[in-house]
């Protein structure tokens, strides 16, 4: 990873810039109505972005939730995206523990993602079927549903993920 890499928090100009890396990273996919709605509130969403030299090169999104049935403070991750010039360089990892660090420090503890095991077992997530997503999955996607505690927080969760209204789209949660 370049150690020109700085991790902060978006800037609400930074939009356009974000929008722009979702196309790139995921062609098949139109992330850019759910990107635009977390980031156009803040009350729901941390947005974290890792610049080179002022140019946005990477983007994640923590979104605050909660389980039913359990008092642990959630977030969901997603969606995260690096510029495919910058693949494997370690500046979505480094972006993701950022946000980890600062939602510990938030008193989050637990991270959900539904996303690829290979990657995300890199940044500790394994696979959980003790906390449900708000939507059925596709069998073909075992796995996918996945989990990191934070801090002190080893207790396993059970119930239900509840995400706020940007996240309630079956679509979402389904090829």
């Amino acid at each position: 990873m370049s150690d020109k890499l700085e991790i902060r928090e978006s800037k609400r100009e930074e939009l356009a810039a974000i929008e722009s890396l979702y196309p790139e990273a995921f062609p098949d996919e139109d992330l850019i109505p759910l990107v635009r709605d977390l980031l156009n509130d803040a009350v729901v969403a941390m947005s974290l972005v890792g610049t080179i030299d002022t140019q946005i090169v990477g983007h994640a999104i923590f979104t605050r939730c909660s389980i039913v049935g359990d008092s642990t403070n959630a977030t969901l991750l997603g969606p995260l995206a690096v510029a495919p010039a910058w693949h494997r360089q370690g500046i979505g990892s480094a972006i993701v523990q950022a946000g980890f660090r600062q939602l510990e420090n938030a008193g989050v503890g637990r991270v959900y993602v539904l996303g690829d095991p290979a990657y995300y077992e890199r940044l500790g997530f394994l696979p959980d079927s003790l906390v449900e997503p708000p939507f059925p999955l596709p069998p073909d996607w075992d796995g996918a549903w996945q989990s990191r505690s934070l801090g002190e927080t080893t207790t396993p969760c059970t119930g239900k993920l509840s995400v706020p209204r940007q996240w309630l789209q079956p679509s979402l949660w389904s090829p």
